[in-house]
Parts: structure tokens; sequence; C-alpha cells
């Protein structure tokens, strides 16, 4: 099931995973700058990373300060790792369209968000981040600001499924679910949360994210 390619992946993969921030960051760092490790390549070790990471907390074997600790390492590795995906793109094309992302009220996790917001960017789309644990009526407003084409919610933990339902279920009685459409992704999302959540489709990363919002704007793959 592993992505990790050779023993230094194994290795980078079971260090975050393990919170072991001193090795793991130096060992991403190194990855990218000096081996030429292709920059998505690491922040998928990294998802797979923090899918451990969100297995161990819902089994109550990691705590929320485990969770900072994990996002924090995570923006380490991300800030080494974006303007190195950015060389690769094209730039300065006008913005393909406007993705309003957060994470829904009851979950502080902002890996995968993070992940999926600066792959949004650099491939050409307008990305307005408003961060975790987002109250319904604060998407809401900002739906209404920002006038989004998509709308991605984000959760990591199995908890977040109600409030993906609630907040679009919100969206409905507000008179904006028909003004956007609606992406979840994070954790153990499938097709089944999905219909339960009431939202047009889940990515289970953020190559994913990406494609959809490109369908969903008549881009071409």
């Amino acid at each position: 099931m592993s992505i990790a390619q050779n023993d230094q992946e194994r290795q980078l993969v079971e260090w975050l995973a393990d919170m072991n921030e001193d090795d793991a960051v130096p060992l991403a760092r190194r990855m990218l700058l000096e081996e030429g490790v292709n920059p998505m390549h690491v922040l998928d070790l990294c998802r797979e990373a923090m899918d451990i990471v969100g297995k161990r907390f819902e089994e109550g074997e990691y705590f929320l300060p485990e969770l900072v600790l994990a996002g924090e390492m995570l923006d380490n590795v991300g800030a080494i790792a974006k303007p190195l995906i950015k060389q690769g793109d094209g730039g300065g094309a006008a913005k393909l369209g406007k993705v309003l992302i957060g994470t829904v009220h009851g979950d502080l996790h902002d890996i995968g968000k993070n992940i999926v917001s600066f792959m949004l960017d650099i491939n050409g789309f307008e990305v307005r981040d408003i961060g975790v644990d987002v109250p319904v009526q604060t998407f809401i407003d900002e739906i209404k600001a920002f006038q989004p084409q998509v709308v991605g919610l984000s959760g990591f933990l199995t908890l977040a499924f109600d409030s993906m339902k609630e907040t679009i279920a919100a969206f409905d009685g507000a008179g904006v679910r028909e003004r956007c459409k609606i992406m979840i992704g994070g954790g153990q999302i499938d097709e089944t949360v999905r219909a339960y959540t009431g939202a047009d489709a889940f990515g289970v990363n953020a190559v994913e994210a990406v494609g959809l919002c490109r369908r969903w704007m008549g881009v071409a793959a």
C-alpha cells in the first residue's frame, strides 16, 4: 500500500508518523534540495505519514498536540517544496476560477487542506483559504463575498463527516448551494461519505482535487 520506493522514503514516512521532527524535516530538505526528488512525490509521502497520524489519533494513541506538531512538520516541508513546484509552472496565466477552501467546524487539521490549496494555486486557480474549525456561517458569508465556483470542505477526522453534512445543508438553507460545486476531502473519505454529506464529488488527494476543479471549469486535463 505504501508509495515509498526505497528505504530512505520509508524512513521519511516513519519519522513523520512517529513525530520525529528533528530527523524528518532535514531528511525531506535533503531529498528536495540536494537529491532532486520530485516535490509532489515528497508531499505524497507526507500525506501517507499523515494518514498514519490520523489513524493513531482515531485510536486514541495520539492527541491534539501530535496533530498540531504533524501540521507544523508538513508546513515546514511544504515551504521547501512549494517553490520547487512553482518553478515548473507556466505562471502568469489568467486565473481559471475561484476556489474557497476550509476545514469544517470541529476539526483543527489543515494538512490536506494546505496541500490542496497550494496545488490549486500553482495550477492557476484563485484560492481563498479560510482556515480550520470554520463555522457554517463563515462559509456562507465567504461564498457570498468571494463568489467561488468551487467550495472545498476539508476534514481529517471521522467526526468531520457530520460537520460536512451540516455545512452543505446550511448552504441549501441560505440559498447558496446552487452557486457552486462542492468537493470534500481528507481522512477516510469515499463515495459513501460523499453521498452522506451531499457533496458533488470527493478527492482522495490534491491531484484529484485539481482535476475536479479543472473539469468543473471546463479546462482540459
